[in-house]
């Protein structure tokens, strides 16, 4: 029998909370010690019954196969690098930095060390996410020449009060939500070439921007567009769309929509439209849904991340690419704070 892999929690926040109860219900991994220095949150973590630590150092003392950073960005580079350091194999929670040019410090210390570096961005481990790529890539569409997202939802009042920090600059839609679209845009259609965004002013009146929208240009000659606001309120969202978190009402719309030559699909219901035959827009159109079975991304995530530390996986999502994810949108900033249209460095 395999024996179980010993995974450290750092950060025991609303994230680092559910990659605990993802160990717990994960095969083949268990929960070996939460490193937490708010002592305020430690008697909640105490009751869990592995060691609570309130610094990362002191986890050189308890064994550990690997470490689940699910700390501010802000931390992740230096608690980043102190575990490649150590030798634990590392998943980061998104964006893996604050900046694209941070994040290349974790890829070379990764690289230089051998130690595996992981993103958490858990969607690509969604069974809609791996039905719909899977598709993509056999075809279902012929060549994918346009992708559309949205991801429109509307924040209350209390979600900012409870937190100053998300009003001022850097904490609105464009780093807090994008990163996840952008993502998954990048690996359904390929690396993005170019980046033309504009943004709104906060209706609420707060420093920073509460709707953005952006041409993506990507290598293989498609063209996306998206749209991202936390002052929309509209059921075209992956939060309200996929059921991924129950925390959220489920919608029965699409939040993306992927156009080929030979077809369109919508996700998360995983349609595909084709013409009849070989007709087009003369030719009646018919649907069919892909067939998926529903998995706990989260749980999927760490199980791969167990694969991973075993070394019978490459990583699903390494630090390259979250750190290509994150350079995309910091191209639809900076882009949209210039008005000019930002070119990307072509993938290595």
């Amino acid at each position: 029998m395999t024996k179980s892999l010993r995974i450290a929690v750092v950060g025991f926040g609303l994230v680092g909370r559910q990659h605990v109860t993802a160990l717990q219900s994960a095969t083949g991994v268990k929960l070996a010690a939460v490193v937490e220095p708010n002592r305020a949150a430690h008697d909640g973590a105490s009751a869990l019954g592995v060691p609570v630590l309130t610094d990362l150092e002191a986890l050189a003392e308890v064994p550990v196969d690997g470490v689940i950073l699910a700390t501010p960005t802000p931390m992740h580079v230096t608690m980043a690098l102190t575990c490649i350091a150590n030798g634990w194999p590392t998943l980061i929670e998104k964006p893996i930095a604050v900046t694209s040019d941070e994040a290349k410090q974790i890829v070379a210390a990764s690289q230089k060390a051998g130690v595996p570096v992981l993103v958490g961005h858990h969607r690509r481990y969604n069974s809609i996410v791996t039905t719909a790529k899977a598709a993509l890539e056999d075809g279902a569409v012929g060549a994918i020449r346009a992708v559309q997202c949205t991801c429109w939802l509307y924040k209350p009042d209390d979600y900012f009060d409870a937190a100053p920090w998300r009003k001022k600059p850097g904490a609105g839609p464009i780093s807090v939500n994008l990163v996840h679209d952008v993502d998954l845009l990048r690996h359904f259609c390929g690396e993005v070439a170019s980046v033309h965004a504009v943004t709104a002013p906060a209706v609420r009146g707060y420093d920073n921007e509460d709707l953005a929208a952006a041409v993506l240009t990507f290598a293989s000659g498609a063209v996306g567009t998206l749209s991202v606001s936390d002052s929309v309120a509209a059921p075209w969202s992956w939060e309200l769309t996929s059921g991924e978190n129950p925390a959220y009402p489920k919608t029965t719309q699409s939040c993306y929509q992927i156009g080929g030559t030979q077809g369109g699909l919508s996700i998360p219901d995983l349609r595909i439209w084709r013409h009849e035959g070989d007709g087009g827009w003369w030719s009646p159109m018919e649907a069919t849904t892909l067939p998926h079975t529903p998995v706990v991304s989260l749980v999927a995530q760490v199980e791969h991340f167990a694969e991973v530390i075993r070394g019978k996986a490459a990583p699903r999502v390494s630090a390259i690419e979250g750190t290509r994810s994150l350079a995309v949108v910091e191209a639809v900033d900076r882009s949209a704070r210039t008005g000019k249209t930002i070119q990307l460095a072509p993938a290595d």
